[in-house]
C-alpha cells in the first residue's frame, strides 16, 4: 500500500512541478485546489505544508522544490490523488523509489538566483526592449515601493502563467498592477 501512496504523491509532484525547479507554497496550493481541483483550498495549505513535514518538499516558502526528481512518473488518463495521500503523506524516507536517479535529496539548484535579479525572467535576444528590463525593474521597485526581488517574483510568476510574454512585459503587468503610471513604464522601456 506504501508504493502506491508514494506513487500518487511522485505523480502530483511531477505535474506540480513540470518544467520549474521550485515554486512558493502559494503556487503549490493553487495548482492543487484550483488548477487540478484535487483539494479544497484550506486543505491544499494544509496538504504543501504535510508534504514539506514528510520530506517530499524542501526549502523555504517562497522556493519550494521536490526532494528528488520525480518528472519520470508517469500519470495515467483520468487519474487523481487520494485527498488523503496529500493531506497526510506518508514519510519520503521510508519510500525510495527504485525508479529515482538518485537515492540523495536534491540540493537547493535555482543557478539563475546567483545569476542576479534578472536572470529568471525569459528575455527574447532579438527584442530592443530587453536591454531596457533592469531599468524598468528598478522603476516599478522605486515608484510602487516593493523590493526589487518582490518585482522580480511577480513578472517571473506572471510569466509562468502567461508562457510567451517577454521579460519587460511581465515588468509593465506587475507595473500596472501596482497602479503606476503607465505613460512613465513606456518611457522607461524607450
Amino acid at each position: 500500500m506504501s508504493d502506491e501512496e508514494a506513487e500518487d504523491i511522485r505523480r502530483v509532484l511531477a505535474i506540480c512541478f513540470r518544467g520549474e525547479p521550485s515554486l512558493d507554497a502559494m503556487d503549490i496550493e493553487r495548482i492543487l485546489s484550483l488548477d487540478m481541483g484535487w483539494l479544497k483550498p484550506d486543505e491544499a495549505t494544509t496538504a504543501v505544508q504535510s508534504l514539506v513535514k514528510a520530506g517530499w518538499l524542501a526549502g523555504g516558502q517562497d522556493n519550494l522544490s521536490p526532494v528528488d526528481d520525480f518528472s519520470a512518473s508517469s500519470t495515467p488518463l483520468g487519474w487523481f490523488p487520494r485527498p488523503q495521500r496529500l493531506l497526510d503523506p506518508i514519510a519520503y524516507t521510508a519510500v525510495q523509489s527504485e525508479s529515482s536517479q538518485s537515492t540523495e535529496p536534491k540540493l537547493q539548484p535555482n543557478e539563475e538566483r546567483s545569476l542576479g535579479v534578472v536572470a529568471e525572467l525569459k528575455q527574447e535576444p532579438s527584442d530592443p526592449r530587453a536591454s531596457t528590463t533592469r531599468r524598468l525593474l528598478k522603476y516599478i521597485a522605486r515608484s510602487s515601493g516593493l523590493e526589487t526581488e518582490e518585482v522580480q517574483r511577480r513578472a517571473a510568476r506572471k510569466q509562468r502563467a502567461l508562457i510567451h510574454i517577454t521579460g519587460w512585459m511581465a515588468l509593465a503587468l506587475v507595473a500596472r498592477d501596482q497602479g503606476l503610471d503607465m505613460e512613465s513604464v513606456i518611457e522607461a522601456l524607450s
